[in-house]
């Protein structure tokens, strides 16, 4: 694989002319046309030769042949069946690849990380970015760092701080399980065919959540306190949690909270004081 050219936006206007493809907004597909940002996602994603990669959507392979290069194993997974004959085109002679096709929602994971850690390096399409996240953050610990090419409302999201507008549960989510870094803006002028919205690379880099408070725990309070943004915390978590406004208020004492703030007002560290005060 080493010294394999990366594909060119002639290359990819071939592959689509021969293969008839035709990029449909239903599966999310952008593909990524530009040789500097595959090369600009592989230099920042860091990865080492001895990495083994899932990459979710690889489309007709332009990522997949720059992570192949940098890494021991890619697993390319695609969903469009479509796509299939022209990324097996791409991939011929490529022997550190193995492509599978489905749905990377209903996959089993599990057996696709079995033997050891590994990375997810991927350009998401936009349907499945921030639920895949979601459920691979929480259920497979196996994937040991993500560097996702995202839309730019998603990528917010996961990198949010308390007090921001794009702060919420899926940020809470991410914060307990990860350390999340922006990398970089990606222009849409990249992609084919152009989005009407800007991309964000972030990276997400798993950390060892704290001993004694469960995620499903955490998120269930998270959940409920985000019920309604607009609504105080001890109002949100009383009617979300079915308690009791007085137990609601003795347990936001304990933790240090004033009751009159709202959620988008607390980090990790204060929902997780909370969470132990609930129970």
């Amino acid at each position: 694989m080493v010294g394999r050219r990366l594909l060119s936006p002639a290359d990819i206007g071939e592959l689509a002319r021969r293969y008839q493809i035709v990029p449909t907004k239903a599966l999310g597909q952008n593909f990524v046309i530009d040789q500097n940002t595959i090369r600009r996602i592989v230099r920042l994603a860091e990865i080492a030769p001895g990495d083994r990669i899932i990459e979710v959507g690889a489309g007709v392979g332009t990522l997949t042949l720059g992570l192949a290069e940098a890494a021991r194993q890619v697993t390319a997974i695609e969903l469009d069946r479509k796509l299939i004959p022209a990324l097996n085109e791409v991939l011929q002679g490529t022997d550190n690849v193995e492509v599978v096709v489905g749905d990377a929602m209903d996959l089993d994971f599990a057996t696709l990380v079995a033997g050891g850690p590994h990375r997810l390096v991927a350009n998401l399409p936009y349907n499945i970015a921030t639920p895949l996240i979601a459920d691979l953050l929480q259920q497979r610990p196996e994937i040991e760092d993500f560097v996702v090419m995202v839309q730019r409302e998603a990528g917010e999201r996961f990198v949010a701080a308390p007090g921001s507008k794009a702060y919420g549960a899926v940020s809470l989510l991410v914060a307990y399980h990860a350390q999340a870094r922006l990398l970089g803006k990606v222009p849409a002028s990249v992609f084919w065919p152009v989005p009407k919205v800007e991309s964000l690379l972030v990276r997400l880099t798993r950390i060892q959540p704290p001993a004694d408070l469960e995620g499903p725990e955490l998120m269930r309070v998270v959940r409920a306190a985000f019920s309604q943004r607009r609504k105080t915390i001890r109002n949100t978590l009383a009617s979300g949690l079915e308690m009791q406004v007085g137990e609601v208020e003795a347990a936001l004492a304990r933790a240090g909270i004033d009751p009159g703030l709202r959620a988008e007002a607390l980090g990790l560290p204060q929902f997780a004081r909370l969470v132990r005060e609930l129970r």
